[in-house]
């Protein structure tokens, strides 16, 4: 009898997780939160942010088409722009230690430092829980979150998945285009894009 009753709950406990793990985030609907520590050894809530847009971009510094928009200063006039007007700007790097793209101490500052990153926080999801969380494929891949805490946006910067600088000029920019329509309180034509890049690293 005892071993049916620890059976059940055991049970009821692997289901438990089995679903929380199966969470996902999905446009329209609330941005599941999360908690990571920063470059600096400072925790973020995602829920903390609730009132100001928030933009979750999956990084990798060394990946080619991440070099495509750092190295143009494409990413950090982005990254200028949105938190001058008062969005949180949240970089996330969800590569395993070991693998491309991941740094830690000193390294990760001066990384940060190097790439006149301008982001609101520089977030490390080691075991890439929150990476799978949101089913970041790539780096780049972009998120916009309302005020409200709804996830508006999910998919590639931008229309020219190359890893190629010229491209930008000419590129329609998704991320800009979702966030200027949240702004003006319309709905994002394209919510959902086909996110380009490196594989993220878990």
């Amino acid at each position: 009898m005892v071993l049916a009753v620890l059976l059940i709950a055991n049970a009821a406990i692997a289901d438990e997780k089995s679903q929380k793990n199966s969470e996902s985030a999905t446009i329209n609907n609330a941005a599941l939160d999360f908690t990571l520590t920063d470059s600096q050894g400072k925790t973020h809530k995602l829920s903390d942010y609730r009132g100001k847009y928030v933009i979750l971009e999956w990084v990798n510094y060394d990946c080619p088409f991440v070099r495509k928009h750092y190295g143009s200063g494409n990413m950090q006039q982005l990254q200028k722009k949105y938190t001058e007007e008062g969005a949180i700007w949240l970089s996330i790097c969800s590569s395993a230690p070991g693998k491309q793209g991941h740094f830690s101490g000193d390294a990760l500052a001066e990384r940060i430092k190097k790439e006149n990153a301008a982001m609101t926080a520089y977030l490390i999801d080691v075991d890439g829980t929150v990476g799978r969380m949101y089913r970041a494929k790539t780096t780049p891949h972009m998120y916009v979150i309302n005020p409200e805490g709804v996830l508006l946006y999910a998919g590639a910067i931008d229309d020219k998945a190359s890893a190629n600088v010229a491209d930008i000029e000419t590129a329609i920019n998704y991320l800009t285009a979702a966030m200027t329509a949240a702004t003006e309180g319309q709905p994002v034509a394209n919510a959902t894009t086909k996110p380009y890049g490196c594989a993220v690293k878990y």
